[in-house]
């Protein structure tokens, strides 16, 4: 973000504001360091039920988190609240990152490693993330189309310019919506024009189920349709190691 942020020593008490980057944290080893996590960090389990919670990515309980008196606070700008982010700037270290492609995270990656003492794990887990990505190999002329939704009433999909698009083209697939931009809402219209081959129902942030695959089909008879999860597809930290597995996964019962 172009943001100069002075760490005077090792940060001692983090608070994270995103799910991915709070895995992530863990992942390097930082149980100690971390004081407080959104209600939205699931992964680890332990630290969901330990840590304390200081409210959701986009609703911050700003008191609460004056309470942990941080070193270090670590968000990211799409998933945070500008005034909230703005406003604890101005009494805290803010560390915030900005990813569209899987070079920004794993920069990220590594950024985070450097900042907390965990650089050399840090770049052991980008090198491994890097590696499996590069073992990923899809002829372009055989890419199957996909609608990727994430919300129903009405309809969003994800488009252009997000990280999920990034692992749709990384996996082999062609967004269906690349022609529109961030999270378009659309109507059952819009996603019987864009004929798509499959349509994938993300587990986040709407919780799709089986039992939307009529209303889907209404639209898209043709079209295969599959529940998948979305943390593989939109989570940009420790997660993205199992990514790749996980999309030749879908691939092969899609091809099926």
């Amino acid at each position: 973000m172009g943001r100069r942020i002075p760490i005077p020593e090792r940060p001692e008490r983090i608070v994270s504001l995103v799910p991915s980057q709070t895995e992530l944290l863990a992942d390097l080893g930082l149980d100690d360091e971390v004081a407080g996590i959104t209600k939205f960090c699931v992964h680890p389990e332990k630290w969901f039920r330990s840590k304390r919670r200081i409210g959701g990515t986009k609703q911050l309980h700003l008191d609460r988190i004056a309470e942990l008196d941080p070193d270090l606070i670590i968000g990211n700008k799409e998933e945070n609240d500008r005034e909230q982010i703005e406003a604890l700037m101005g009494k805290y270290p803010v560390w915030m990152s900005d990813i569209r492609r899987l070079p920004d995270a794993l920069n990220m990656i590594r950024s985070i490693g450097a900042i907390t003492g965990r650089e050399a794990e840090a770049l052991d887990l980008a090198g491994r993330i890097g590696e499996a990505f590069a073992r990923l190999d899809f002829p372009e002329f055989n890419r199957m189309k996909v609608a990727y939704l994430i919300w129903r009433s009405p309809f969003m999909a994800a488009a252009a310019d997000t990280f999920i698009d990034e692992m749709l083209r990384l996996a082999g697939f062609d967004n269906a919506f690349k022609n529109r931009m961030r999270y378009p809402e659309i109507s059952g219209t819009d996603l019987q024009d864009a004929a798509p081959d499959a349509v994938f129902l993300s587990s986040e942030p709407y919780p799709f189920r089986e039992k939307h695959f009529e209303e889907i089909r209404d639209h898209c008879p043709g079209a295969s349709i599959l529940l998948v999860d979305g943390e593989y597809f939109s989570w940009y930290g420790s997660r993205l190691l199992g990514a790749p597995a996980y999309f030749n996964g879908i691939r092969k019962k899609l091809e099926r």
